[in-house]
């Protein structure tokens, strides 16, 4: 008897995280979906530590997970596409294995799937935490269009599921150096430039482990390579020549003494 396909296939990169208690808490949140009907695809990325043995404890017996491997360390666009090769579901969700989700997620992004069939692509709204806890939440515009993506992604990667064809159709994930950090804006770029469209539920379905200091701390080359992205992504939307001061955003950024940034952000994701 031919095995049923699963309805929805779970990918995940991960790199040196062998914390059993952060790993179990991402486990747990998907074992305890209320839609069960999912397998789950992590891919190792070459990890140096006792991540592997870390992650089979955990899933040990479930068949529903599944552990593979990169040889050596391939970046996180490289590690979902290897996951994509093994997914045999019709849906595609993304989990990091640093998180956790409401356990209603799955069922309420499908359900939105299946009633809203012009929409290829469905996020969340988040709650961000870090080692103290819950420290603020982050909502994506309901509807993004294509002038959205200006600012930046419309979309936070690993709360979405998305229609495998249309992931398909732009070919996966594209890895190149300067999509190491940005190969969501990236894809999400190309998949609107193809003419699908996603939505942001607007409800919290998925904590979002984020240090606070985060964007303080990013490399100031992987801002040039975002410069790239932007570049390539806005003229691919036809959002040049007015996208040209977008593209210099991160460089911007990046030069601004982190306190004075917070102050202009005005700490929007933090609760009032």
């Amino acid at each position: 008897m031919l095995q049923q396909k699963p309805s929805i296939s779970i990918l995940t990169g991960i790199y040196n995280t062998p914390d059993l208690q952060i790993l179990q808490t991402a486990v747990e949140s998907i074992r305890q979906q209320t839609y069960t009907d999912w397998e789950w695809i992590i891919c190792d990325d070459g990890s140096m530590d006792s991540t592997c043995e870390t992650i089979q404890s955990l899933i040990q017996g479930d068949h529903r997970i599944r552990l593979i491997h990169n040889e050596t360390n391939q970046g996180l666009a490289a590690s979902l596409n290897h996951c994509l090769n093994y997914a045999k579901g019709a849906y595609i969700a993304r989990m990091d294995a640093d998180d956790g989700c409401e356990p209603c997620r799955l069922e309420k992004q499908v359900r939105f799937l299946e009633e809203h069939p012009d929409y290829e692509l469905v996020g969340t709204a988040v709650r961000l935490f870090d080692e103290d806890g819950i420290w603020g939440k982050r909502k994506m515009p309901e509807i993004p269009e294509k002038r959205d993506f200006l600012w930046g992604s419309p979309f936070i990667h690993p709360s979405i599921m998305i229609r495998k064809q249309a992931l398909l159709a732009v070919h996966g994930y594209r890895v190149a150096k300067e999509t190491r950090r940005t190969e969501d804006y990236d894809l999400f770029m190309r998949l609107y430039e193809k003419g699908y469209q996603g939505y942001n539920l607007q409800e919290e379905l998925y904590d979002f482990r984020e240090d606070k200091n985060a964007r303080k701390r990013k490399k100031y080359r992987y801002r040039i390579d975002e410069a790239k992205v932007r570049w390539k992504g806005f003229r691919l939307l036809g959002l040049m020549p007015k996208g040209v001061i977008y593209v210099l955003k991160p460089l911007i950024v990046g030069l601004i003494p982190y306190p004075v940034l917070v102050w202009l952000r005005g700490e929007k994701d933090r609760f009032v």
